[in-house]
């Protein structure tokens, strides 16, 4: 007699004949988000080392600090790039460089080389190596003081370029001549650092913090 078949389709053994129960089963793994390639360091490591993001926000920053001078050319030594070194400082930290010297190598683009080139090596520098000891700073006053004081005490920090160049009384006659345009540049900088200081420092720390970076104050 022909054997009887069993079936094996839906209905037949093969049905429930698995090693895993359906009660069993589990949901895949859902898939690792990709970072995005503008957050991808250039450096492995360092405080110095950039992202693609910074890098364009660094030529920014640098590029508007010039234009803002520019701008600002009319006015008697009333400028904003005291305002924006300070900025740097505090909230990029040791990366303030980038957008620093951005700005001055515009600078030498535009204006070409001469002494006062030689002071923009430096002097910037000092500026936001100061602000960045006071970096805890939060009042206003404080930082307007700061500024003023810097804008005073401008001819006086670019005089010693002059020392080698015609020797001290040179440098001394150079820096006394300045002294009027050393007082409105510390009224200048004084007022715009106590208007927009405190509020360009929580716009531009809110920024930077929505571009994956993390503000050092």
């Amino acid at each position: 007699s022909r054997p009887s078949m069993r079936p094996t389709g839906p209905t037949g053994p093969s049905m429930w004949a698995t090693s895993t129960p359906a009660w069993a089963w589990t949901r895949p793994p859902l898939p690792t988000a990709t970072p995005s390639p503008w957050c991808t360091p250039l450096a492995k490591s360092g405080r110095l080392a950039l992202t693609i993001r910074e890098v364009a926000l660094f030529g920014v920053l640098g590029g508007l600090t010039f234009a803002a001078k520019v701008a600002m050319a009319g006015l008697p030594n009333i400028e904003p790039v005291s305002l924006m070194v300070m900025l740097f400082a505090v909230i990029f930290g040791a990366k303030a460089v980038f957008p620093l010297y951005v700005y001055v190598l515009m600078e030498f683009l535009i204006y070409g080389f001469n002494l006062w080139s030689i002071n923009y090596l430096y002097i910037w520098a000092i500026l936001a190596a100061v602000a960045w000891l006071f970096r805890k700073m939060t009042h206003p006053l404080g930082w307007a003081l700061l500024s003023g004081a810097f804008g005073l005490l401008f001819g006086f920090l670019c005089a010693p370029v002059y020392l080698f160049v015609g020797g001290w009384g040179a440098m001394v006659s150079w820096w006394i001549s300045g002294i009027p345009w050393d007082v409105a540049h510390c009224a200048g900088n004084f007022v715009i650092a106590l208007v927009l200081f405190v509020p360009l420092r929580r716009l531009m720390s809110a920024l930077y913090r929505q571009m994956g970076g993390t503000p050092r104050s």
